[in-house]
């Protein structure tokens, strides 16, 4: 829905050269919403007006492109536009503005249209202005602009990272002042990494990303350090952390003791994630050793026994955690009881729970359904490539009732909708043997008209594990 406020100011932007001519007479309320409009609409030539106009020390995405009382659509939400992105970007000019904030953009990695813009494009396009301000012709006469902060998330790999770090270098003594929020790094060897860390700004880093990097332990000790000097870190993200883990020795000894000394140094670590890392009878090292109880914990394909998942639950962290992801883990067997032990322990605070492949068959979901479903603020539930059946998925619609917080279940496709499977069905097979497409529309349906009965019809059941339903941390 849009107000009569949205429609008149549309309205004004209609012919831009008359609306920048009239923006100075114009009250300082209406510029949120101007930019809004005018972002929504691609009209650039307004928005460059806007930002080189703008009566505020801050310009934030986040704050002007969310779901408003004149306009309901959130922006965020959304693929930006190229044009409208690149229109942002100021030029040096004596304004008020201090602040670009440009982080929260859509970055889900599905391929987008040529008209729209993902953090990839976004990071090369600010890191290009960034460059071309430093080498640029002569600057206005008079005392030279206050600098911009632009505040933004960078992705980088090893095609664009001489480009970044030029960037970053350049933007140290430029009108515009690169400060990055999060960085993802991917496929990045690791004196590349190094070298990135080393330029960024150790106050405004607010989670690392290192993806497919398998650095293994010795290079996650020559990595940690310089992670750990950002005090204000509050997610560090680590995948395939194994390799010489795998065969133990002194020096791998001596390099997982030195990575664990480091991670005692961040004190406002709340996130930690360390997929595909092996982490078997280790958990309460990695784990004893940071200074706060975190928040969200990944630990997915870490091949953890049963004593790890003791520990957690009676460690600190469980009754802090909002989100959990054990997928990978087989919790089927030994660890069955474990881990209902620290879902009990984490019932109070749960948002999130992630247990994709976690061989999950009806006897242990069912068994686990009692302290399941005492996580009475639980938002998301993802139990993809577990083995269950559609009598076990309706134990668990029904019981899911009294979860009035719950609006997302990732579910499996039941092992009734497949012909032949072996017993157990590993996830392997799961996930890549056909359904009876038939079968499974009959199952969609049941499970639909069951959420009606029960007047759940805004709770998505869902099969589809790759959609944007897996809330981030710092959303929660």
């Amino acid at each position: 829905m849009h107000t009569l406020v949205f429609l008149s100011t549309r309205q004004v932007l209609q012919c831009q050269p008359a609306a920048c001519q009239a923006l100075p007479l114009l009250p300082r309320e209406l510029f949120p919403l101007l930019f809004k409009v005018a972002f929504m609409d691609k009209k650039t030539v307004v928005l460059r007006e806007l930002v080189h106009t703008w009566p505020f020390p801050l310009l934030s995405f986040q704050q002007l492109l969310q779901e408003c009382a004149h306009c309901s659509r959130a922006l965020l939400q959304e693929r930006p536009s190229t044009e409208s992105m690149h229109a942002t970007i100021p030029t040096p000019r004596k304004h008020a503005l201090r602040v670009l904030d440009m982080t929260g953009l859509l970055d889900d990695g599905v391929e987008q249209d040529p008209g729209t813009m993902s953090m990839w494009d976004c990071t090369a396009a600010v890191a290009r202005t960034c460059i071309a301000q430093q080498q640029g012709g002569a600057a206005e006469p008079g005392p030279a602009p206050i600098p911009v902060e632009v505040r933004v998330d960078l992705r980088v790999n090893r095609a664009s990272y001489a480009f970044l770090r030029e960037a970053l270098r350049s933007s140290v003594g430029s009108p515009l002042r690169l400060c990055c929020r999060d960085l993802r790094a991917e496929d990045l060897p690791m004196r590349n990494t190094v070298a990135l860390l080393q330029l960024l700004d150790a106050g405004c880093l607010r989670r690392v990303d290192l993806r497919f990097n398998n650095l293994g332990l010795r290079g996650l000790s020559v990595i940690i350090p310089h992670v750990a000097r950002f005090q204000h870190l509050a997610s560090l993200r680590l995948h395939y952390v194994h390799g010489d883990s795998r065969q133990p020795s002194v020096d791998g000894e001596d390099n997982f003791r030195y990575f664990l000394a480091q991670m005692g140094r961040f004190t406002c670590l709340r996130e930690l994630s360390m997929g595909s890392s092996l982490l078997s009878g280790r958990l309460d090292q990695l784990l004893s050793t940071l200074q706060s109880p975190l928040e969200s914990l990944e630990l997915a394909f870490c091949a953890l026994l049963p004593e790890d998942l003791r520990f957690l639950a009676q460690s600190p962290h469980a009754a802090h955690l909002k989100k959990l992801d054990l997928s990978g883990n087989d919790l089927s067997g030994s660890q069955l009881a474990p881990f209902q032990g620290l879902l009990q322990a984490s019932a109070a605070t749960l948002l999130h729970l992630e247990l994709t492949e976690c061989q999950l068959a009806d006897t242990q979901l069912l068994a686990t359904l009692p302290i399941l479903t005492q996580c009475a603020s639980l938002r998301y539930l993802g139990l993809y490539g577990n083995p269950l059946s559609m009598a076990g998925l309706k134990e668990l619609l029904r019981d899911s009732a009294a979860q009035a917080e719950l609006r997302t279940v990732v579910h499996p496709f039941p092992v009734d909708c497949y012909e032949g499977l072996p017993w157990p069905p590993p996830a392997s097979v799961l996930l890549e043997a056909s359904i009876n497409e038939e079968k499974f529309a009959r199952v969609e349906a049941e499970l639909h008209q069951l959420l009606l009965a029960s007047g759940r019809a805004h709770v998505l059941w869902t099969t589809d594990i790759y959609g944007r339903l897996a809330a981030d941390y710092f959303s929660l």
